[in-house]
């Protein structure tokens, strides 16, 4: 897993076991988060929603660690993508428990604000309806695209006032 913190101003530094950066410091605090993951065409049943179709390329999912756990739901992410080994308890669940998915990316910034309804707002696009977002008012939290979105997320975190930091898995 490669780290990098990207700033409004485009600097980088690379998580790597020689720099000062633990994994208690990157997962720890509230915050808002993107994963993307890439895909293989599939139909996926996703518990009491059905079943969902799915193309080939990219998909991104818009969440928010402001529980008590925080930015430890992003470790939870990855760790249940690498490991296949929990039930699913949200949407994206499904998502990591297919083959047909592996998460590539994950960014995230540190807030308090309630952000992920807007960063869903500013992806925008082609989105799988209702997917990710039964506790809001948006139509999905879940977007598709056809080619890696790192760029296009990192700089939707941006407008948003947000330096986001990209972990490549």
């Amino acid at each position: 897993m490669n780290f990098s913190e990207e700033s409004g101003y485009s600097e980088k530094s690379f998580y790597s076991e020689k720099n000062d950066y633990s994994e208690k410091d990157i997962f720890s605090g509230k915050g808002v988060y993107c994963l993307i993951f890439q895909n293989q065409a599939c139909n996926i049943e996703v518990g009491k929603k059905g079943e969902f179709s799915f193309y080939p390329g990219f998909h991104i999912y818009v969440g928010s660690a402001l529980g008590s756990g925080g930015l430890k739901r992003v470790k939870r992410h990855i760790d249940l993508s690498q490991n296949r080994d929990r039930n699913p308890k949200w949407h994206v669940d499904y998502l990591h428990l297919n083959h047909a998915f592996r998460l590539v990316s994950a960014v995230y910034a540190f807030t308090s604000a309630r952000l992920e309804c807007e960063l869903a707002s500013r992806i925008g696009g082609n989105s799988v309806s209702g997917f990710g977002c039964t506790d809001c008012k948006c139509s999905s939290h879940l977007f598709y695209r056809t080619k890696n979105p790192l760029l296009e997320i990192s700089e939707a975190f941006e407008t948003l006032g947000l330096s986001a930091f990209i972990l490549e898995i």
